[in-house]
Protein backbone atom coordinates (compact mmCIF):
# COMPACT_ATOMS: atom_id res chain seq x y z
CA UNK A 1 0.00 0.00 0.00
CA UNK A 2 2.81 2.61 1.00
CA UNK A 3 4.77 1.72 -1.80
CA UNK A 4 1.63 2.08 -4.61
CA UNK A 5 1.41 5.65 -3.22
CA UNK A 6 5.46 7.06 -2.90
CA UNK A 7 5.17 5.89 -6.37
CA UNK A 8 1.96 7.18 -7.77
CA UNK A 9 3.12 10.66 -5.50
CA UNK A 10 6.30 10.20 -7.22
CA UNK A 11 5.03 10.45 -10.62
CA UNK A 12 3.15 14.11 -9.96
CA UNK A 13 6.88 15.57 -9.32
CA UNK A 14 9.25 16.42 -12.49
CA UNK A 15 11.92 18.50 -11.42
CA UNK A 16 15.21 19.41 -13.70
CA UNK A 17 18.25 21.46 -12.17
CA UNK A 18 20.25 24.35 -13.25
CA UNK A 19 23.36 26.04 -12.20
CA UNK A 20 22.78 29.57 -13.25
CA UNK A 21 25.07 32.56 -12.72
CA UNK A 22 23.65 35.47 -10.74
CA UNK A 23 24.06 38.01 -13.97
CA UNK A 24 21.81 35.23 -15.93
CA UNK A 25 18.90 35.54 -12.91
CA UNK A 26 19.02 38.84 -13.09
CA UNK A 27 18.74 39.04 -16.92
CA UNK A 28 15.83 36.96 -16.74
CA UNK A 29 13.73 39.13 -14.07
CA UNK A 30 14.76 41.95 -16.21
CA UNK A 31 13.03 40.37 -19.20
CA UNK A 32 10.44 39.08 -17.33
CA UNK A 33 11.46 35.20 -17.85
CA UNK A 34 11.65 34.93 -14.02
CA UNK A 35 9.10 35.86 -11.76
CA UNK A 36 8.13 36.90 -8.34
CA UNK A 37 4.88 36.81 -7.07
CA UNK A 38 3.87 40.58 -6.08
CA UNK A 39 1.97 39.13 -3.30
CA UNK A 40 5.06 37.45 -2.44
CA UNK A 41 7.37 39.86 -2.52
CA UNK A 42 5.24 41.91 -0.09
CA UNK A 43 6.73 39.46 2.59
CA UNK A 44 10.49 40.53 1.80
CA UNK A 45 11.62 41.76 4.94
CA UNK A 46 14.88 40.51 5.84
CA UNK A 47 16.76 42.93 8.02
CA UNK A 48 19.99 44.55 6.71
CA UNK A 49 22.68 42.30 8.64
CA UNK A 50 20.98 39.45 7.01
CA UNK A 51 20.98 40.65 3.54
CA UNK A 52 25.12 42.05 4.46
CA UNK A 53 25.70 38.46 5.50
CA UNK A 54 24.49 37.04 2.20
CA UNK A 55 26.66 39.22 -0.02
CA UNK A 56 29.89 38.76 1.98
CA UNK A 57 29.31 34.70 1.20
CA UNK A 58 28.61 36.00 -2.44
CA UNK A 59 31.89 37.94 -2.20
CA UNK A 60 33.79 35.19 -0.33
CA UNK A 61 32.62 32.48 -2.49
CA UNK A 62 30.67 30.47 0.07
CA UNK A 63 27.68 28.89 -1.40
CA UNK A 64 24.05 29.30 -0.75
CA UNK A 65 21.36 27.21 -0.78
CA UNK A 66 19.55 26.33 -3.85
CA UNK A 67 16.59 28.54 -4.88
CA UNK A 68 13.23 26.53 -6.61
CA UNK A 69 10.71 27.70 -9.19
CA UNK A 70 7.84 26.52 -10.97
CA UNK A 71 8.13 26.58 -14.75
CA UNK A 72 4.28 28.00 -16.17
CA UNK A 73 2.45 27.31 -18.94
CA UNK A 74 3.92 30.39 -20.45
CA UNK A 75 7.60 28.70 -19.80
CA UNK A 76 9.08 31.64 -17.97
CA UNK A 77 9.83 30.62 -14.35
CA UNK A 78 7.82 31.24 -11.03
CA UNK A 79 9.53 31.85 -8.05
CA UNK A 80 8.87 29.22 -5.40
CA UNK A 81 11.47 29.39 -2.40
CA UNK A 82 14.63 32.14 -2.29
CA UNK A 83 12.30 35.06 -2.55
CA UNK A 84 14.94 36.39 0.58
CA UNK A 85 17.71 35.57 -1.50
CA UNK A 86 17.03 36.57 -4.79
CA UNK A 87 15.50 40.03 -3.49
CA UNK A 88 18.37 40.84 -1.83
CA UNK A 89 20.41 40.66 -3.94
CA UNK A 90 18.09 42.56 -6.84
CA UNK A 91 17.96 44.48 -4.21
CA UNK A 92 21.25 45.51 -4.21
CA UNK A 93 22.07 45.63 -7.24
CA UNK A 94 19.37 48.49 -8.01
CA UNK A 95 17.06 46.09 -9.95
CA UNK A 96 14.48 44.66 -7.70
CA UNK A 97 10.81 46.31 -8.79
CA UNK A 98 8.25 47.54 -6.26
CA UNK A 99 5.11 45.28 -5.70
CA UNK A 100 3.40 48.17 -5.59
CA UNK A 101 4.13 50.20 -8.65
CA UNK A 102 6.65 47.86 -10.33
CA UNK A 103 9.33 50.78 -10.46
CA UNK A 104 12.85 49.87 -9.51
CA UNK A 105 13.22 50.05 -5.75
CA UNK A 106 16.35 52.02 -3.95
CA UNK A 107 19.35 49.90 -3.80
CA UNK A 108 20.67 49.25 -0.36
CA UNK A 109 24.00 50.26 1.53
CA UNK A 110 25.14 47.18 3.94
CA UNK A 111 26.45 46.66 6.96
CA UNK A 112 29.88 45.78 8.16
CA UNK A 113 30.27 41.86 8.81
CA UNK A 114 32.12 39.50 10.84
CA UNK A 115 34.81 38.52 7.92
CA UNK A 116 33.81 41.94 5.91
CA UNK A 117 34.55 44.71 8.48
CA UNK A 118 34.67 46.80 5.37
CA UNK A 119 31.36 46.33 4.27
CA UNK A 120 29.74 48.65 6.09
CA UNK A 121 28.32 51.62 3.76
CA UNK A 122 29.16 49.38 0.55
CA UNK A 123 27.11 50.28 -2.12
CA UNK A 124 26.71 48.12 -5.60
CA UNK A 125 27.09 52.09 -7.10
CA UNK A 126 26.84 55.30 -6.06
CA UNK A 127 23.59 56.75 -6.04
CA UNK A 128 21.36 59.54 -4.45
CA UNK A 129 18.74 56.86 -4.53
CA UNK A 130 19.95 55.33 -1.39
CA UNK A 131 18.55 57.98 1.13
CA UNK A 132 20.03 56.73 4.91
CA UNK A 133 23.78 57.21 3.47
CA UNK A 134 24.87 60.54 1.69
CA UNK A 135 26.77 59.52 -1.35
CA UNK A 136 30.09 60.92 -0.25
CA UNK A 137 30.25 58.18 2.24
CA UNK A 138 28.96 55.40 0.15
CA UNK A 139 31.95 53.19 -0.82
CA UNK A 140 30.66 51.09 -4.44
CA UNK A 141 31.92 47.82 -5.23
CA UNK A 142 34.64 47.79 -7.93
CA UNK A 143 34.04 46.47 -11.05
CA UNK A 144 35.96 43.42 -10.45
CA UNK A 145 33.88 42.82 -7.31
CA UNK A 146 30.40 43.37 -9.14
CA UNK A 147 31.96 41.06 -11.42
CA UNK A 148 32.70 38.19 -9.09
CA UNK A 149 29.06 38.75 -7.93
CA UNK A 150 27.47 38.64 -11.16
CA UNK A 151 29.62 35.12 -11.85
CA UNK A 152 28.20 33.51 -8.93
CA UNK A 153 26.43 30.44 -9.10
CA UNK A 154 23.20 29.58 -7.94
CA UNK A 155 21.89 25.96 -8.26
CA UNK A 156 18.36 26.02 -9.38
CA UNK A 157 15.91 23.37 -8.99
CA UNK A 158 13.27 23.46 -11.30
CA UNK A 159 9.77 22.13 -11.43
CA UNK A 160 8.49 21.07 -14.68
CA UNK A 161 5.03 22.58 -16.04
CA UNK A 162 3.88 18.62 -16.23
CA UNK A 163 3.95 18.57 -12.55
CA UNK A 164 0.62 18.18 -10.42
CA UNK A 165 -0.81 21.88 -9.55
CA UNK A 166 -1.22 21.05 -6.00
CA UNK A 167 2.45 19.76 -5.82
CA UNK A 168 3.42 23.39 -6.54
CA UNK A 169 1.22 24.30 -3.39
CA UNK A 170 2.61 21.64 -1.32
CA UNK A 171 6.29 22.11 -2.66
CA UNK A 172 6.10 26.01 -1.95
CA UNK A 173 4.62 24.76 1.88
CA UNK A 174 7.27 22.50 2.73
CA UNK A 175 10.01 24.52 1.58
CA UNK A 176 9.26 27.45 3.74
CA UNK A 177 7.83 25.36 6.93
CA UNK A 178 11.59 25.43 8.55
CA UNK A 179 12.21 28.93 8.23
CA UNK A 180 12.24 31.78 10.04
CA UNK A 181 10.95 34.57 8.19
CA UNK A 182 7.51 33.62 7.66
CA UNK A 183 4.90 31.89 9.71
CA UNK A 184 2.43 29.13 9.20
CA UNK A 185 -0.50 31.72 8.01
CA UNK A 186 1.99 33.73 5.81
CA UNK A 187 3.12 30.50 4.10
CA UNK A 188 -1.38 29.48 3.80
CA UNK A 189 -1.71 33.11 2.25
CA UNK A 190 0.65 32.74 -0.12
CA UNK A 191 -0.38 29.07 -0.79
CA UNK A 192 -4.18 30.81 -1.30
CA UNK A 193 -2.67 33.49 -3.75
CA UNK A 194 -0.99 30.44 -5.91
CA UNK A 195 -3.91 28.98 -6.50
CA UNK A 196 -6.34 32.06 -6.79
CA UNK A 197 -5.22 35.88 -5.90
CA UNK A 198 -8.75 36.68 -5.58
CA UNK A 199 -9.87 34.30 -3.30
CA UNK A 200 -6.95 35.31 -1.32
CA UNK A 201 -8.22 38.97 -1.52
CA UNK A 202 -11.81 37.78 -0.56
CA UNK A 203 -10.12 36.25 3.03
CA UNK A 204 -8.07 39.27 3.19
CA UNK A 205 -11.13 42.09 3.37
CA UNK A 206 -12.89 39.37 5.66
CA UNK A 207 -10.53 39.50 8.22
CA UNK A 208 -9.95 43.24 8.16
CA UNK A 209 -13.86 43.74 8.48
CA UNK A 210 -14.67 46.14 11.95
CA UNK A 211 -16.81 43.70 13.55
CA UNK A 212 -14.32 40.82 13.55
CA UNK A 213 -11.38 42.72 14.56
CA UNK A 214 -13.75 43.93 17.48
CA UNK A 215 -14.91 40.09 18.28
CA UNK A 216 -11.25 38.93 17.94
CA UNK A 217 -9.63 41.72 19.83
CA UNK A 218 -6.86 41.25 17.94
CA UNK A 219 -3.81 43.27 18.89
CA UNK A 220 -1.35 45.33 16.54
CA UNK A 221 1.64 42.71 16.83
CA UNK A 222 -1.32 39.80 15.97
CA UNK A 223 -2.51 41.37 13.47
CA UNK A 224 1.31 42.13 11.89
CA UNK A 225 1.86 38.17 12.59
CA UNK A 226 -1.90 37.71 10.53
CA UNK A 227 -3.82 36.06 13.58
CA UNK A 228 -6.62 37.91 12.15
CA UNK A 229 -6.11 36.41 9.02
CA UNK A 230 -5.60 32.69 10.55
CA UNK A 231 -8.77 32.84 12.26
CA UNK A 232 -10.85 33.92 9.41
CA UNK A 233 -9.06 31.13 7.12
CA UNK A 234 -9.67 28.44 10.01
CA UNK A 235 -13.63 29.86 10.32
CA UNK A 236 -14.04 29.46 6.60
CA UNK A 237 -12.41 25.85 6.71
CA UNK A 238 -13.98 24.73 9.75
CA UNK A 239 -17.43 26.40 8.44
CA UNK A 240 -17.47 24.36 4.82
CA UNK A 241 -15.11 21.39 5.20
CA UNK A 242 -15.88 18.49 7.32
CA UNK A 243 -13.28 17.62 9.29
CA UNK A 244 -12.50 13.26 8.87
CA UNK A 245 -9.56 13.38 12.14
CA UNK A 246 -6.88 11.94 9.98
CA UNK A 247 -5.34 15.29 8.56
CA UNK A 248 -3.29 17.33 11.68
CA UNK A 249 -5.12 20.24 12.34
CA UNK A 250 -2.67 22.43 10.27
CA UNK A 251 -2.93 20.24 7.33
CA UNK A 252 -6.38 20.40 7.41
CA UNK A 253 -6.34 24.24 7.24
CA UNK A 254 -4.09 24.13 4.44
CA UNK A 255 -6.15 21.60 2.42
CA UNK A 256 -9.50 23.16 3.29
CA UNK A 257 -7.70 26.62 2.13
CA UNK A 258 -6.86 25.15 -1.12
CA UNK A 259 -9.82 23.91 -1.26
CA UNK A 260 -11.98 26.93 -0.96
CA UNK A 261 -9.86 28.66 -2.82
CA UNK A 262 -10.48 26.20 -5.92
CA UNK A 263 -14.00 26.78 -5.36
CA UNK A 264 -14.29 30.08 -5.51
CA UNK A 265 -17.86 30.32 -3.66
CA UNK A 266 -17.39 34.19 -2.40
CA UNK A 267 -20.93 35.67 -1.78
CA UNK A 268 -22.49 32.36 0.16
CA UNK A 269 -19.30 32.72 2.69
CA UNK A 270 -19.19 36.77 2.78
CA UNK A 271 -22.91 36.99 4.34
CA UNK A 272 -22.29 33.92 6.60
CA UNK A 273 -19.04 35.26 7.82
CA UNK A 274 -20.35 39.13 8.48
CA UNK A 275 -23.40 37.93 10.29
CA UNK A 276 -22.01 35.84 12.45
CA UNK A 277 -19.78 38.85 13.49
CA UNK A 278 -22.34 41.18 13.33
CA UNK A 279 -24.24 39.07 15.85
CA UNK A 280 -21.10 38.15 17.97
CA UNK A 281 -20.17 42.09 18.08
CA UNK A 282 -23.80 43.26 18.90
CA UNK A 283 -24.11 40.88 21.28
CA UNK A 284 -20.63 40.83 23.30
CA UNK A 285 -18.43 43.14 20.97
CA UNK A 286 -14.53 42.34 22.32
CA UNK A 287 -15.75 39.88 25.05
CA UNK A 288 -17.94 37.59 22.68
CA UNK A 289 -15.27 34.96 22.92
CA UNK A 290 -14.09 35.32 26.12
CA UNK A 291 -14.61 33.33 29.19
CA UNK A 292 -17.59 34.22 31.25
CA UNK A 293 -17.08 33.43 35.23
CA UNK A 294 -19.16 35.53 38.10
CA UNK A 295 -20.89 37.80 35.60
CA UNK A 296 -17.06 39.01 34.60
CA UNK A 297 -15.58 37.98 31.51
CA UNK A 298 -12.03 37.51 31.52
CA UNK A 299 -9.11 35.94 29.69
CA UNK A 300 -8.09 36.02 26.23
CA UNK A 301 -9.76 34.71 23.06
CA UNK A 302 -8.65 31.31 22.22
CA UNK A 303 -9.64 28.67 19.88
CA UNK A 304 -12.10 26.22 21.67
CA UNK A 305 -13.98 29.05 22.35
CA UNK A 306 -13.63 30.67 18.71
CA UNK A 307 -14.48 27.06 17.46
CA UNK A 308 -17.31 26.40 19.81
CA UNK A 309 -19.00 30.00 19.87
CA UNK A 310 -18.02 31.34 16.24
CA UNK A 311 -18.52 28.19 13.99
CA UNK A 312 -21.43 27.11 16.08
CA UNK A 313 -23.14 30.76 15.29
CA UNK A 314 -22.14 30.24 11.12
CA UNK A 315 -23.33 26.46 10.98
CA UNK A 316 -26.74 27.50 12.14
CA UNK A 317 -27.02 31.50 10.91
CA UNK A 318 -29.94 30.55 8.51
CA UNK A 319 -32.05 29.67 11.82
CA UNK A 320 -30.65 32.08 13.80
CA UNK A 321 -31.69 34.93 11.63
CA UNK A 322 -35.09 33.89 11.60
CA UNK A 323 -35.87 33.93 15.21
CA UNK A 324 -37.40 37.15 17.07
CA UNK A 325 -34.05 38.43 18.52
CA UNK A 326 -31.00 37.12 16.61
CA UNK A 327 -28.68 38.94 19.30
CA UNK A 328 -30.41 38.40 22.24
CA UNK A 329 -30.49 34.68 21.34
CA UNK A 330 -26.79 34.39 20.63
CA UNK A 331 -26.30 36.63 24.08
CA UNK A 332 -28.59 33.94 26.12
CA UNK A 333 -26.63 30.94 24.53
CA UNK A 334 -23.21 32.46 25.03
CA UNK A 335 -24.01 33.12 29.03
CA UNK A 336 -25.09 29.34 29.19
CA UNK A 337 -22.55 27.77 27.37
CA UNK A 338 -19.76 29.39 29.71
CA UNK A 339 -22.22 27.53 32.36
CA UNK A 340 -22.09 24.10 31.23
CA UNK A 341 -20.06 21.61 32.62
CA UNK A 342 -19.30 20.50 29.27
CA UNK A 343 -16.76 23.08 28.36
CA UNK A 344 -14.02 22.09 30.65
CA UNK A 345 -13.55 19.26 27.83
CA UNK A 346 -12.63 21.94 25.35
CA UNK A 347 -10.28 23.39 27.46
CA UNK A 348 -8.10 20.41 28.82
CA UNK A 349 -4.28 21.71 29.15
CA UNK A 350 -2.63 19.63 26.67
CA UNK A 351 -5.41 18.91 24.43
CA UNK A 352 -4.33 17.87 21.29
CA UNK A 353 -5.89 20.10 18.16
CA UNK A 354 -7.37 17.23 16.24
CA UNK A 355 -8.99 15.83 19.14
CA UNK A 356 -10.34 19.54 20.31
CA UNK A 357 -11.81 20.23 17.23
CA UNK A 358 -13.51 16.72 17.04
CA UNK A 359 -15.35 18.19 20.47
CA UNK A 360 -15.97 21.37 19.86
CA UNK A 361 -16.99 21.98 16.34
CA UNK A 362 -19.70 19.39 16.43
CA UNK A 363 -20.90 21.00 20.02
CA UNK A 364 -20.74 23.77 18.55
CA UNK A 365 -23.32 23.43 15.91
CA UNK A 366 -25.62 21.40 18.20
CA UNK A 367 -25.51 23.83 20.93
CA UNK A 368 -26.43 27.14 18.83
CA UNK A 369 -29.50 24.80 16.59
CA UNK A 370 -31.89 25.23 19.05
Amino acid sequence: MLTNEIENAQRLVKTDAYQLSIGEIVNMYKDEEFIINPDFQRLFRWEIGQKSRLIESLLLGIPIPSIFVFEREDAKWELIDGLQRISTILEFMGELKSPNTNELMPPTALFATKYLPSLDKVVWESTNLITDVPIDEQNPLTSPQQIAIKRSRLSVEILKRPSDNDTKYDLFQRLNAGGTTANAQELRNCIMIMVNSHYASFVKSLAGSESFLTVLSASEDQIEKQRHMEYATRFLVYTYIPYDGKLDVEEFIDKGAIQLATENETQQAGETFHTTFNLLNQAYGENSLRRLQNGNHTGRVGLAAFECIAVGIAKNIYNIQVKANPVEFVRQRIMEFWQTPDTNNFFTSGLRGTTRIQRTIPFGTEWFAI
